[in-house]
């Protein structure tokens, strides 16, 4: 996006190095379940979904919104809509035809693209090196954008290889972390073998604050899944400050707990409480191993306390999955070694845009949009410096 912008100003010689085989690894990676490009909720709530960044990237957003990013793909020949929840997806719902289009476009622009090239920082004279498989590679620039990812899935090039080279010129930046990530749980031997791989559907979650509805899915050493990421900030923060967490389910969302505990304090007869819970509450399956493995209810338990478990049973959490795993990263360099260009402050010329930067968000489209809008907004910032120092 950055060299899309640079590449509208007549007479300036645009490239982009990456260290990869093949360009927009990850991009693609994130269009593997349906490229989920954005979000058709409205600007100020779609901002605040970024949190404590909001009022940073309220500008960036305001530049270049939801509705922009529609505008610019639809730009592109390729059309969108809008899901039943709110996420803006292409109509192929891939993210390869959008890829070819843009590179068709950079390069139509006069965009060249180096490929296996990876960043290894400045060289004494203030070139920038490369590591090619034909040996090392210096290249002058007057302004340089990085776009180095975060560091969730490094086999696709973004493995934080940069935090020391930017640390080492005294950029300030916040640790990485995962985001919109898994949990360990620990769980008994029995639920694991049980119910490894299995879906938790028509539940809600939460996280110490409103439920929110989803689904999630049990692994063999802990839960991972869409509703998961929701709440995933709050508790990696809380696992980081206080050393535990806790999810707390509602296995019956909709149900009242006064009209579940009336159900379920129905004459059992012969039943079961395996068919008694499957009967008067629906839950059956991965719900009724879950409340056995955290409910503390047997065949005595009352019916009022069986409603109140279900409704919330508390789920304890071991540690985040490691980063690596990560959808995305949360830390990276803080804003306040950026000027309003995103250019840092100690380095004159270089800018910095998408994950790289402190700012987390839900998945959703929300971190596509920043990504890009960031990227706009470096480009702008390099178009404006190289004004500056060249003249207009």
């Amino acid at each position: 996006m950055a060299a899309e912008r640079l590449a509208a100003v007549d007479g300036l010689e645009v490239a982009i190095f990456d260290a990869m085989p093949t360009l927009g690894r990850k991009f693609l990676m994130a269009g593997k379940g349906g490229m989920n490009i954005t979000h058709a909720e409205p600007l100020a709530a779609f901002t605040a979904r970024y949190g404590d960044r909001a009022a940073i990237l309220a500008p960036l957003l305001d530049a270049f919104g939801p509705q922009a990013l529609r505008d610019w793909i639809h730009g592109l020949g390729v059309d969108t809509f809008v899901g039943t929840s709110g996420r803006v997806f292409p109509t192929e719902m891939k993210a390869a035809p959008l890829l070819r289009a843009w590179l068709h476009r950079l390069r139509q622009a006069g965009v060249r693209t180096h490929v296996r090239h990876r960043w290894l920082g400045w060289g004494g004279d203030g070139a920038l090196r490369f590591a090619t498989p034909e040996g090392e590679f210096a290249r002058v620039a007057d302004a340089t954008v990085l776009a180095l990812g975060g560091g969730s899935w490094p086999q696709l090039g973004s493995d934080a290889a940069w935090v020391p080279l930017l640390e080492a010129r005294g950029v300030a930046v916040a640790p990485l972390r995962p985001a919109n990530c898994g949990f360990d749980v620990a769980w008994s031997e029995h639920l694991a073998t049980r119910f490894a791989g299995a879906p938790v559907k028509a539940v809600a979650a939460s996280a110490g604050g409103s439920f929110v509805p989803g689904e999630f899915n049990v692994t063999a050493g802990g839960i991972e899944g869409g509703l998961v990421y929701a709440l995933s900030a709050p508790l990696r923060d809380a696992l980081e400050r206080d050393g535990r967490a806790t999810l707390v389910l509602d296995l019956a969302p909709g149900r009242p707990v006064e009209k579940l505990a009336a159900d379920l304090a129905r004459p059992r007869g012969r039943d079961s409480l395996a068919s008694h819970l499957r009967r008067r509450a629906g839950i059956d399956g991965v719900k009724a191993g879950l409340l056995r493995e955290f409910g503390g209810i047997d065949g005595s338990t009352a019916a009022v306390a069986l409603a109140a478990a279900i409704k919330a049973l508390p789920v304890p959490l071991v540690a985040p999955r490691p980063l690596a795993e990560a959808i995305s990263t949360a830390g990276g360099i803080d804003f306040a070694a950026l000027d309003e260009r995103l250019m840092l402050r100690d380095l004159p010329g270089v800018f910095c845009a998408g994950e790289m930067l402190d700012w987390e968000a839900p998945t959703g489209g929300y971190l596509l949009t920043a990504c890009l809008a960031t990227g706009r907004a470096a480009g702008d910032g390099a178009v404006d410096w190289l004004k500056e120092i060249h003249g207009s």
